[in-house]
């Protein structure tokens, strides 16, 4: 039987796709708006998407439909209960950010630490021009080496993330919700951590898990790190935690609303020590070669009977 396949938001996806090794037709297109969702997928049996959501409405149009393939590890933007109760199976991506999500979170740690904004921006509108002495010393520097690091989420990528601060003389503490040996509880998480790193999945139970009791819990000189999903933090709360000097400072790759076209708290350029990327701790182009190759790779298992990363 021949496949169709349709990817929806190549754009996307900055590397190679290669072609699957099996009898198909193939057509992706570089983004797809909410309205040509239906029409895109009405003869496919296979679809690729990153970000396009595949609500129940649309699953319900969409009779040829056997497989979702996401091209990412979160499947938030399936609705999974109606896929599987009309036969569509769901796949995603796993275990592909293991250097550049840490890597990511290992910076935003040193620029966060030693306060690099602050002094950069300093120095640009020339304050440091104007300083009596040689060096300039108006923001707070801590040292990486000795600190402690808690981690929130102590999967995969929490434990790559975990040994690289070990190499860098930190004492790392872990918590999860599935218990594993030598883990703590999250409190202690809260009132131990010079730095503490996001890395659990959104949902109902974990929503808004840190918000203002939480960052009044944590020490006034640390910081929070969310490279995980928008809605693991109190947006809001943690704006105004930073302005109050509640905690030092704060790095996030992801927000509740992505992009953030309606605004958001944590855009307000007067908040101090705080760096916001646009979702891309993920993306170094050795990570989404790794992505992609698995994506296809996912799509040939299942079309050849023997599924992988089924999600269920």
């Amino acid at each position: 039987m021949q496949q169709s396949i349709v990817f929806l938001d190549r754009e996307t996806l900055g590397a190679t796709v290669r072609k699957p090794g099996f009898d198909h037709t193939y057509v992706e297109y570089d983004v797809t708006a909410p309205g040509q969702i239906v029409d895109r997928l009405r003869d496919a049996t296979i679809c690729i998407t990153n970000k396009v959501p595949l609500g129940a409405d649309v699953l319900a149009q969409l009779p040829k439909l056997k497989l979702i393939a996401v091209a990412a590890t979160g499947t938030d933007i399936i609705d999974k209960k109606d896929a599987k109760e009309r036969g569509v199976a769901v796949v995603n991506i796993r275990n592909y950010a293991f250097n550049t999500v840490p890597e990511h979170v290992i910076a935003l740690m040193f620029a966060l630490r030693r306060n690099l904004l602050a002094y950069t921006r300093d120095v640009q509108n020339g304050v440091w021009n104007k300083a009596r002495q040689f060096c300039f010393l108006d923001h707070d520097i801590h040292d990486i080496a000795g600190s402690t690091l808690g981690i929130v989420g102590y999967g995969a990528i929490g434990k790559s993330i975990g040994k690289r601060a070990e190499a860098l003389g930190m004492n790392v503490i872990g918590y999860d919700v599935f218990p594993q040996e030598g883990l703590v509880d999250f409190d202690t998480i809260l009132r131990d951590s010079d730095v503490i790193t996001l890395h659990a999945p959104l949902t109902p139970d974990t929503k808004n898990m840190i918000g203002a009791a939480q960052l009044k819990a944590m020490k006034k000189t640390a910081i929070l790190i969310n490279t995980a999903r928008g809605g693991l933090v109190d947006e809001l709360a943690l704006a105004e935690a930073l302005k109050a000097g509640e905690i030092a400072g704060a790095g996030f790759d992801v927000l509740t609303q992505e992009p953030p076209v309606n605004g958001n708290p944590l855009l307000d350029p007067t908040i101090p020590n705080l760096i916001v990327t646009p979702h891309v701790a993920w993306a170094s182009r050795e990570a989404m070669q790794i992505l992609s190759d698995q994506l296809i790779e996912n799509i040939e298992l299942f079309v050849g009977g023997t599924p992988r990363n089924i999600v269920e």
